[in-house]
């Protein structure tokens, strides 16, 4: 594993370490001459410390990384299957493994699913991804992933990594796929694309083509990483389309172990309801979407009433997340949620691009805005020019009858 070294030789007590550290993630302890610098919980192998010392007397040990000469061993693309409290597989896993397939199809590899989960955790959505496109499963059963902990997944990824060699990674882009990945790459010294958009394979060198939106959605850059080992990338939700399942085919599922050292060094807690709010914004086949155009946050009990009376989630844009109404789980966009529902009625959103990114699966979009000329009314299939309280109390009036 990936750790800060300190050399108690070299070591001359002097703090220009624990100055440099940002995180808190190192001490210096001891009376002089035998003062010396201790790594702390708080490290996050930024290397600060390794730049300010100045008898270098500390350096970062780091995982295994595949440089140029090694490339040629890593193979197989891998998928990373997020599970719930319950055990249950992320709808958004099986959406890469569709793509997933593509890519390895093109690739002429296998294509395997790496799911955690606690010892009661159910073999059952397991078969699910061998008829989504998986070749083979690997599946770690242990009481310590039960929590979500990044710092054990992250040790799980690692030691596998390190032993099978994967050519590349895909994440989902939730709240957890954004914390674990990054500190994967870390750990790695990999290379990691967030939120893309569209993945293709080159079939001659195995580069795995990231492209996501940059500079606002204004321009798509497409990233590679020719050097390092695996490739990895995370993609939102609602992205690709999730395959339809093969039941006739065959794959294998293989028990794999975590290290007995691993552990979590927090403990998180998410109360449940919470964390089946964040899952059903992404999976809803209907949705209601405020903007800052519904007027305040008192409009908001009216704009949930509508949100119930259509059977509907909730969600909201990021202006309205950054002025306090509603929660970050309920932001949908670039920087928040992908959604695909077959009925997303927009109230009061202005139709800015790094959203429309986020609701482009809907199949059907009602927008309500008093701007006749909001961006909004280019994406939807009904429009209505007017207050958005007003409108919406007539909808309800219209829906009590």
């Amino acid at each position: 594993m990936s750790g800060l070294i300190i050399d108690s030789e070299a070591c001359i007590g002097c703090g220009r370490c624990v100055r440099a550290c940002a995180s808190g993630g190192i001490v210096v302890e001891g009376e002089r001459p035998n003062r010396c610098a201790r790594v702390t919980d708080g490290c996050i192998l930024c290397g600060g410390c390794v730049d300010a010392c100045p008898v270098n007397a500390i350096s970062i040990e780091r995982d295994e990384a595949a440089g140029a000469a090694d490339l040629d061993a890593y193979r197989d693309i891998w998928i990373f299957v997020q599970t719930d409290e319950h055990d249950a597989v992320a709808s958004v896993a099986f959406e890469l493994m569709g793509k997933g397939r593509e890519l390895a199809d093109a690739r002429g590899c296998r294509l395997v699913a790496l799911v955690g989960m606690s010892p009661e955790g159910s073999l059952g959505d397991l078969e699910h991804l061998i008829c989504a496109g998986a070749d083979e499963v690997l599946v770690c059963r242990d009481e310590r992933l039960r929590q979500n902990d990044v710092e054990v997944y992250a040790r799980l990824i690692c030691d596998l990594v390190a032993e099978r060699k994967p050519e590349a990674i895909l994440y989902g882009a939730t709240a957890f796929g954004r914390e674990l990945a990054p500190g994967v790459a870390v750990r790695l010294q990999t290379g990691l694309t967030a939120d893309c958009t569209v993945l293709s394979m080159d079939t001659e060198t195995g580069l795995l083509q990231q492209t996501r939106p940059a500079f606002g959605g204004n321009l798509m850059a497409t990233i590679v990483c020719p050097n390092h080992r695996p490739q990895m990338a995370t993609v939102r939700p609602g992205i690709f389309k999730a395959p339809d399942f093969d039941y006739g085919r065959s794959g294998t599922i293989t028990q794999v172990s975590l290290a007995e050292d691993a552990k979590a060094r927090v403990e998180i807690s998410i109360p449940a309801e919470e964390w089946g709010q964040q899952a059903s914004i992404a999976d809803a086949e209907r949705l209601v979407v405020v903007g800052r155009g519904i007027g305040s946050k008192k409009n908001l009990p009216l704009m949930r009433k509508l949100a119930e009376a259509l059977g509907a989630e909730l969600g909201c844009t990021r202006p309205v997340v950054e002025a306090g109404w509603l929660e970050y789980r309920h932001q949908i966009g670039q920087t928040g949620v992908s959604v695909s529902p077959k009925l997303l009625v927009s109230i009061g959103v202005s139709g800015a691009i790094q959203h429309l990114a986020g609701i482009g699966g809907a199949e059907c979009i009602i927008a309500i805005n008093e701007d006749p000329d909001a961006p909004i009314f280019g994406a939807a299939q009904y429009k209505v020019v007017g207050d958005a309280v007003e409108v919406v109390e007539e909808l309800l009036a219209q829906l009590e009858r």
